[in-house]
């Protein structure tokens, strides 16, 4: 019987996950099935129960582990010196370099999440508002000191996440611009436009 084979320094639960993330991200979780993702680490369907519980554990791992880098990320740029101009472009050049780095992992959180189960889907549900509330009060403080317009802070938080959502599209681009190049546009193009 064939041996799930980890990457040096990882372990064999992060070549599953890995696997795992890929495969929800093509065919979705739904469909993804545990003989794909059998198949995809190769070994027998049974054998990967020596290593997870189910198919929800590895929606699990993906979802908090995307959750837990954005946090994380987001607490240290609000708690840096930056004003609120320059956090909002911190936060923007996170997310953007995210969909390069992370590309797959973050799509999967992002689409799959409604397929946990109670706990974990409330949980990520009140993580995914407090976190648009958290860059939403961030924009509100640059309201406040005039460094950003007087916009609806919740629907500019909606409109840049959407925006580097559309960064899947240029994943699939045959002809695309360089990731610095997108990167350094999409800032320009959304971060002068809070501008006061």
């Amino acid at each position: 019987m064939a041996k799930i084979k980890s990457k040096q320094n990882g372990t064999k639960k992060e070549v599953i996950v890995e696997a795992a993330t890929h495969l929800f991200r093509e065919k979705g979780f739904k469909a993804a099935s545990m003989r794909d993702l059998a198949e995809a680490v190769g070994v027998e369907a049974a054998s990967l129960y020596n290593h997870i519980q189910s198919k929800e554990e590895l929606l699990q791992e993906i979802c908090f582990k995307v959750a837990n880098d954005f946090n994380t990320a987001c607490d240290e740029i609000e708690n840096s010196g930056l004003n609120a101009i320059q956090k909002v472009e911190a936060i923007l050049r996170f997310h953007i370099q995210q969909m390069f780095n992370n590309y797959e992992m973050v799509i999967v959180a992002d689409r799959e999440w409604r397929h946990l189960s109670d706990p974990y889907l409330s949980n990520f549900h009140t993580q995914r508002r407090a976190y648009r509330k958290r860059l939403a009060s961030i924009i509100e403080a640059g309201i406040a000191s005039k460094e950003i317009k007087p916009i609806d802070a919740p629907t500019a938080v909606l409109i840049m996440l959407h925006a580097v959502n559309g960064i899947e599209s240029w994943h699939r681009s045959k002809e695309k611009i360089s990731p610095r190049q997108l990167e350094e546009n999409m800032v320009l193009i959304m971060v002068e436009g809070l501008k006061a």
